[in-house]
């Protein structure tokens, strides 16, 4: 497995990938991302900021996520100082067909390196409140809960919101 930025070549097969992750989300009854969101426009910015990572595999991509310095200004719901610098990561999915592979974990210790290469000694992340698998990933990558909130850009979901000092 190769973590690497991602390309905009890149953004058809993440694509294919979200379309096989949502309903799979939404069997779980995690209603954060649909037909609207994430979107390629949304990956193609991440682009060319600079912040979209791909796991890849052999060729395929078997994982994706943003590494951002965004932050919310909801996260102040959760008790953060938003105008402390922190590496946020958004937007963090997984091919079903590599599931177990270790590579959500990959993609996460990819927000670590950065937050270390730019001097930066706060990660943090939000992930929806139905989303059982993060919630159990994030707290053994050393995160620690720090509150629930609500986000204008989701309404009607709760997301509860992670910290990791480095």
């Amino acid at each position: 497995m190769q973590i690497r930025p991602a390309t905009t070549a890149d953004v058809p097969a993440i694509m294919q990938m979200i379309a096989k992750v949502v309903p799979v989300m939404h069997a779980a009854g995690n209603y954060q991302w649909g037909h609207d969101y994430p979107n390629p426009e949304v990956f193609n910015k991440d682009i060319k900021i600079g912040q979209l990572w791909v796991a890849d595999i052999d060729g395929a991509i078997a994982g994706v996520t943003a590494i951002t310095t965004d932050q919310d200004p909801e996260y102040t719901d959760a008790g953060w100082d938003i105008t402390e610098q922190a590496i946020v990561t958004h937007r963090i999915a997984v091919n079903p067909d590599f599931q177990g592979m270790g590579i959500a974990k990959a993609l996460m210790v990819q927000a670590e390196t950065v937050a270390k290469d730019r001097g930066i000694a706060i990660l943090r992340v939000d992930t929806n409140s139905e989303n059982k698998a993060t919630q159990a990933l994030f707290p053994k990558l050393g995160y620690t809960y720090s509150g629930e909130i609500g986000l204008a850009k989701r309404p009607g979901l709760r997301f509860f919101c992670y910290e990791k000092r480095i």
